[in-house]
């Protein structure tokens, strides 16, 4: 259990962190759960609570909630079954491992040596990177597949930062994939960091785009003592660039980047993209003044924030959407155009091949995002079109016992 205080409003924060799920409760609460983890019965407790914040609480209906929940290991000696957590990646490693990670003397070296990168770009601008260095050979196929690779692996050990980091504070995570709206991208579920300090919290958040910031420094002061042109000089151009520009997007926080959970922890807000979410649904209803305002039930921090912040995401997703329309779906439409000429036109075989390589690239990549989208909003789409499916498709299904 945590602390939080919000003004004159405090709460502590319980869960698991090997299951990543968390409840805010009042003070009350969790002097109940002291006082019944110190071994005192539910009527004991319950008079206890009576006696210190004159308050009759449902002890007995209060820990059967909990034990619903999974937060409850034993009860008087006996083990309960609880929600078994989800298996993390790279279970083997632990704190110990990867605690040097988030060690002051590491962070300290890690800021310096960004710094040092920084004034290296200003004392020889050359070795700043650019554009031309992602165009690194003549054949455009070649260049693709080669930035494709080198950008995965930055992605990998991105992620690795998040899990290492969290993992050095004693949390699991899973890493894997997910789409934030047209985009495909890496993610790793650290939920259970919810119960560490802030401190804690917010390095987890922001690791990845050290790790990136880490990666690039290094690679531009590994092009100081390099000729200009040599192969050492244009690898460590591309690896900058390619990891310079994975951060842009992190701007992006009406999506979940990494930059919106530290937006949404130092905001002090639970979910912000859900609340901000609902409040859009309530604002867009046609029915609106009929209808409850699902911000009113927040603290009033978390109110404004959250009104504050459904106006970036209702216009950031509005754009993405457009950029998806009239930019994404055309390229995509367009380049599988022409890998149907290329076979059909005679073209050469080079030709033929550069055509095969680009959409298996692109086709892989939809493909992919077309799994992880439905993995996550399959069931709301089925269950979408069983409610405005005609009733009558329905009547003869038998039912199976």
């Amino acid at each position: 259990m945590r602390a939080e205080h919000h003004g004159d409003v405090c709460e502590w924060v319980i869960g698991r962190s090997d299951t990543g799920e968390f409840i805010a409760v009042p003070p009350v609460a969790a002097d109940t759960i002291t006082l019944l983890r110190d071994g005192l019965t539910v009527e004991e407790t319950r008079r206890r609570i009576l006696l210190d914040h004159q308050a009759d609480v449902d002890v007995a209906s209060f820990a059967s909630d909990l034990v619903e929940l999974g937060f409850v290991a034993a009860v008087d000696g006996v083990a309960v079954p609880g929600h078994e957590p989800p298996r993390s990646t790279l279970p083997r490693m632990r704190a110990q491992h990867v605690r040097w990670l988030v060690s002051v003397p590491f962070l300290t070296v890690a800021a310096l040596l960004v710094v040092a990168a920084g004034v290296a770009t200003a004392v020889r601008p050359q070795v700043l990177p650019s554009y031309h260095d992602l165009l690194w050979s003549d054949h455009t196929t070649l260049v693709i597949v080669g930035n494709v690779i080198i950008a995965w692996l930055i992605v990998g050990v991105h992620e690795f930062g998040h899990l290492a980091t969290a993992r050095a504070y004693g949390v699991g995570g899973r890493v894997g994939f997910a789409t934030r709206l047209q985009f495909l991208c890496a993610q790793t579920d650290v939920s259970g960091i919810w119960g560490a300090p802030r401190r804690a919290r917010i390095i987890v958040y922001l690791s990845g785009i050290g790790v990136n910031l880490i990666i690039a420094a290094t690679a531009t002061l590994v092009r100081l003592p390099a000729a200009p042109g040599t192969l050492t000089d244009r690898v460590a151009a591309t690896v900058s660039i390619i990891s310079l520009l994975a951060l842009p997007p992190q701007l992006l926080m009406f999506m979940r980047t990494d930059l919106y959970f530290a937006l949404q922890d130092l905001t002090g807000c639970r979910n912000l993209y859900a609340d901000g979410s609902a409040y859009l649904r309530y604002l867009a209803h046609p029915r609106r003044r009929s209808r409850h305002d699902p911000t009113r039930v927040l603290p009033a921090h978390e109110r404004t924030a959250v009104r504050l912040y459904s106006i970036a995401l209702a216009m950031g997703t509005a754009v993405c959407l457009a950029v998806a329309l009239t930019i994404t779906l055309p390229f995509a439409v367009t380049v599988a155009s022409r890998t149907v000429n290329a076979f059909t036109a005679g073209n050469s075989a080079t030709v033929m091949i550069d055509a095969v390589v680009t959409s298996a690239i692109i086709g892989t990549y939809w493909t992919v995002w077309g799994f992880v989208w439905w993995r996550r909003h399959g069931g709301r789409v089925r269950r979408f079109f069983l409610r405005t499916a005609p009733a009558e498709e329905f009547e003869s299904t038998p039912v199976r016992r």
